[in-house]
């Protein structure tokens, strides 16, 4: 009998069934100091298997966690050398992108680091490799892909805030209307559009300018694991907000122009123009919203991953 019951806890625990694991341990509490010959505990197969919510009832039973933390499996592999393995395709697919693919293997092993004892970041499996090795080889083309896609993806957005950034810069210098030959002001300087079109330009230069930077310090990161951790998907966020700052205010000031120059002539052109101008905000919004809110999630979000939700007793 208890051998199903082992099978059932192995099975539940390798496709993430925390409820049904719940009720079985409840009606069978020892169930839990059962220990699969190949994966170890419930616990070590949740860690193999990536399955946050199981993992976390770890928390629920006190200190015997400690007890539980210290048992290795038959290749003398602790809970840090599972974690030291490149989680299964169908769970590292669930985040998008390599690098933050990286970032939630990283979640991963600092999260088991905090529960087992300090000797056991330096134990050796029957292979002789320690948990850190273990996961700098196992993760190392993941790396790779991670930092071709970091790259890759501040390229693409330099590149677009250096053309807004250009573009803006040379509008500064060319206002609306012109000047006046006596005195050298703009013609629309009164104009309240002028105005919106004037703290339009201003913050699309600076927020252009600052997500060059910003990006332009991803291209040159060091690329270490623990920059994948927390320091790159922030630049990239803050990046990425700038840029659509940017793009925004950019569209903002060429609707004011519109409005400084049409508006005596015809209301409804510059109007229309105004509404079409909604398209490429909607656009950028549209094909990078998905990516914002992942990495969003992944680093900011990433303090609940291992938040237990559910009691055992």
């Amino acid at each position: 009998m208890a051998e199903n019951h082992m099978a059932l806890l192995a099975e539940a625990a390798k496709v993430g069934n925390v409820e049904f694991l719940v009720i079985l341990i409840r009606s069978y509490p020892d169930l839990i100091w059962q220990r699969d010959e190949k994966y170890g505990s419930l616990f070590h197969i949740a860690i193999s298997y990536r399955r946050e919510k199981v993992f976390a009832l770890i928390y629920e039973i006190g200190s015997l966690k400690d007890t539980m933390a210290s048992f290795r499996d038959t290749n003398n592999n602790n809970m840090l050398h599972l974690a030291g393995y490149l989680a299964p395709s169908e769970r590292l697919d669930i985040v998008p992108g390599a690098a933050l693919q990286m970032q939630r293997e990283l979640l991963w092993f600092k999260e088991i680091e905090k529960i087992v004892r300090p000797s056991f970041a330096n134990m050796k499996n029957k292979e002789k490799v320690t948990p850190k090795d273990l996961f700098r080889h196992k993760h190392r083309a993941l790396q790779e892909a991670g930092e071709k896609w970091m790259k890759d993806t501040a390229n693409s957005c330099m590149l677009v805030a250096t053309l807004i950034a250009t573009v803006v810069f040379a509008a500064t210098f060319t206002v609306p209307g012109g000047n006046k030959q006596e005195t050298g002001i703009p013609i629309f300087l009164e104009n309240n559009w002028f105005t919106v079109f004037f703290v339009s330009v201003a913050i699309a230069l600076l927020s252009s300018s600052t997500s060059i930077l910003i990006f332009l310090s991803v291209l040159t990161s060091r690329y270490t694991e623990d920059d994948f951790l927390k320091r790159l998907p922030r630049r990239l966020v803050f990046g990425l907000s700038t840029l659509f700052i940017s793009i925004v205010s950019m569209v903002i000031a060429f609707s004011a122009t519109c409005f400084l120059v049409y508006n005596s002539k015809s209301a409804s052109v510059p109007t229309i123009i105004f509404a079409a101008a909604g398209i490429p905000i909607s656009l950028f919004i549209g094909l990078q919203y998905d990516l914002w809110v992942d990495i969003i999630r992944s680093t900011y979000m990433s303090k609940f991953l291992f938040r237990n939700k559910h009691r055992l007793f």
